[in-house]
């Protein structure tokens, strides 16, 4: 009973947020104000907390996650303060996938915008539990009532006003306990709290008619006392707040300003009072080897099972994040894992250590619910499952989103190649959304990432860390390659007869057919063909090799030697020939027999698509919406006048090769007052 009354006193918690929305300044508040950190450390200053990479002081952005503890009314809350810019998605979708729940960031004056769609997406995937902090609202055109309205438009959550922030007067009115809020002292940090006067309570009604309205759909009978204008019990509308929060249909929100050091301590008592303990989250289900599923109850009884959510180099030394479900893993434990090949891997987690950003303290043993930093295992990977040794089971694995931007790379002066290589091997197991490959045509080196700024990051972080210069060509976008049409095609595969009757002529015949697909359907592979002579039947082995030479052949197309997607192929025919026809045969015949089939089907390249926002100033927007359109755009809207900062949105697709280089062109454009953020969308043919 310890150790369950122990979780319900946690919060595993994520910050989330569109770029520059304030993630990073909202954490760094909350751990001032929890007094896990003794000074506020600024973002614009690089004296961040969570922001503890060379490269993100310099920039001033968050590139990686960061784990850190903060504990507040008796309960310990471990935070996770995550990247907003969308080249480093795949840092929030592994994030969101060991958290409990969340809070999302907005701009009081932009409220939502582009990548708060993406990671209100990913945390709808795991279905986690989320409160708003509505911030900036110290901001000229700030407006509280239009972020509310933005969830409910844009996201179609059903927002729940807590507190009211009224920065003018560097106070918030909290609506379930009727209280004004005063921040002072040098940091806000001296909270004076009293009873809401009269006449701006009367000021809020519309407000506490949406916070009780919201409430009661929880609690029915909130119903008549919301309809008469009074005012709930704070416990039962709390309740009801925390029902709706955890069922994922009601998120609360909170208005203020962290940089103003307004309104962050409500925030705090949120996170305690509506958001999940680790304990009132559903089991994870877990696959078996046998095929069965399995559910694993956090902190309930059974073997061991940890999810491993991130790689990290730590002083030059491989470790890697995990999170404890069941059990309790100790120093020296060994752990037993299937990789992403499906190869099981016995290792041992040689040391274990509590997080805080930067900084890493050696722990004996880690217990369910927390997250921790293992040391020791040179194999263990993004997603994989750590368990005791026989008793293994899967968690669902995190996907990685291919890359779609290269760059030529090749080793500058004082850098040889295999430590080139040697360092790239690191830092593609630390980032699963990075690809070395070698183009086959040119013989060059390409290093592939989700866009500009994280290759920009990738390479200063090879020259800082590991003293690896490198020289670097123009971006270059990766492409793919379908079809326009069904083909068929029919291959015999043969080896030349050999003189010595030891060695066995191998010989295998298989015809097939190829279709093209609709856009983001990928590639289907049907491996169930008439054999003949009749009466044969194919072996597992050998069905298993033809399919594995189906897709060795789609790795690599006829026109760039890029990898086929949208299409289906069906194996028709499978011809044996006694036993020259070994699987190995039948695979080369399968890979020939689609080679011939795919030249036949007109392929054609394809590009990738961006889904593309912009910010201007209305001002600029004739211009930016010429200059787009020649860039191929597809404008989907374009709005004026809805924000009070007087500027313009446009929601457009294009093409990433028509938008590298875009930053510079808008920013002449707008006398640098415009922003853009883009995200990928799908491959398509130009």
């Amino acid at each position: 009973m310890k150790k369950l009354s122990r979780l319900s006193h946690v919060r595993n918690i994520g910050v989330a947020a569109h770029v520059d929305a304030g993630k990073t300044t909202l954490t760094e508040r909350i751990l001032f104000y929890t007094g896990a950190s003794y000074k506020i450390g600024e973002v614009h200053d690089g004296a961040a907390h969570m922001d503890y990479l060379a490269e993100e002081q310099r920039h001033g952005i968050t590139i990686t996650a960061a784990v850190t503890k903060a504990p507040w009314r008796e309960h310990l809350i471990q935070v996770v303060d995550t990247p907003g810019h969308v080249d480093f998605t795949i840092e929030v979708e592994r994030a969101m996938r060991v958290q409990d729940g969340c809070i999302l960031v907005l701009d009081g004056v932009r409220a939502v915008e582009p990548q708060t769609e993406t990671v209100w997406r990913q945390r709808a995937r795991f279905n986690l539990p989320a409160l708003f902090f509505i911030n900036k609202m110290d901001r000229p055109g700030a407006d509280y009532r239009q972020a509310l309205a933005a969830i409910r438009q844009r996201l179609k959550g059903e927002p729940a006003p807590i507190t009211v922030p009224l920065p003018d007067e560097q106070a918030v009115v909290h609506l379930i306990d009727r209280t004004l809020i005063r921040f002072m002292g040098e940091q806000g940090e001296l909270l004076e709290a009293q009873p809401c006067p009269d006449d701006l309570w009367a000021q809020l009604a519309a407000d506490r008619e949406a916070l009780g309205l919201a409430a009661a759909e929880f609690d029915e009978s909130l119903i008549e006392q919301v309809l008469a204008g009074e005012t709930p019990e704070p416990e039962v509308l709390r309740a009801a707040i925390r029902r709706g929060t955890l069922a994922g249909r009601l998120f609360p929100c909170y208005g203020g300003s962290a940089l103003r050091n307004l309104g962050v301590q409500p925030v705090l008592d949120g996170v305690i009072d509506f958001l999940p303990a680790p304990l009132d989250r559903p089991p994870a289900i877990g696959r078996r080897p046998d095929g069965g599923s399995e559910e694993v109850v956090l902190g309930g009884d059974g073997p061991l099972v940890a999810l491993a959510f991130k790689v990290q180099l730590w002083d030059g030394r491989r470790h890697v994040f995990a999170r404890i479900y069941r059990n309790t893993l100790k120093a020296g434990d060994p752990v037993e894992f299937v990789g992403p090949d499906g190869q099981t891997r016995r290792e041992q987690a040689a040391r274990l250590f509590d997080i805080d950003a930067g900084k890493k303290t050696k722990v004996d043993q880690a217990e369910p619910g927390q997250i921790v930093l293992i040391a020791g295992l040179r194999f263990a990977t993004t997603g994989d499952t750590l368990c005791a040794p026989g008793h293994l089971i899967g968690l669902e694995r995190i996907e990685a989103r291919a890359p779609v931007l290269g760059l030529a790379i090749e080793p500058g002066a004082g850098t040889d190649e295999e430590r080139l290589l040697e360092v790239l091997d690191k830092v593609t197991q630390e980032d699963p959304t990075l690809a070395v490959e070698e183009d086959p045509e040119t013989g060059q080196r390409l290093l592939k990432g989700m866009g500009e700024l994280h290759l920009q990051m990738v390479l200063e972080r090879l020259g800082r860390e590991f003293g690896v210069q490198v020289r670097s060509g123009r971006p270059a976008v990766a492409v793919r390659e379908t079809i326009r049409r069904g083909a068929a095609a029919d291959a015999l595969f043969t080896t030349p007869p050999l003189p010595d009757s030891k060695h066995l002529d191998l010989m295998a015949r298989v015809a097939l057919a190829v279709e093209p697909l609709t856009r983001g359907a990928g590639t289907r592979v049907d491996v169930t063909p008439r054999v003949l002579p009749e009466g044969a039947v194919l072996s597992d082995e050998q069905r298993r090799a033809i399919a594995s030479g189906l897709h060795g052949a789609l790795d690599s197309g006829p026109l760039q030697g890029a990898a086929l997607m949208d299409l289906a192929v069906q194996v028709r025919e499978a011809e044996l020939f006694g036993a020259g026809s070994t699987p190995e045969a039948l695979a080369a015949a399968a890979g020939k027999a689609l080679r011939k089939a795919l030249e036949e089907a007109q392929p054609v390249l394809m590009q990738p698509v961006m889904a593309l926002e912009v910010i201007i100033p209305e001002a600029n927007l004739g211009a930016v919406l010429g200059d787009l359109q020649a860039r191929a755009a597809l404008i989907l809207e374009t709005r004026t006048g809805d924000t009070a900062d007087g500027n313009a949105a446009i929601r457009a697709e294009a093409p990433l090769a028509a938008l590298l280089g875009y930053t510079t062109t808008l920013r002449s454009q707008t006398q640098g007052r415009g922003q853009f953020s883009m995200e990928f969308l799908r491959f398509d043919i130009p």
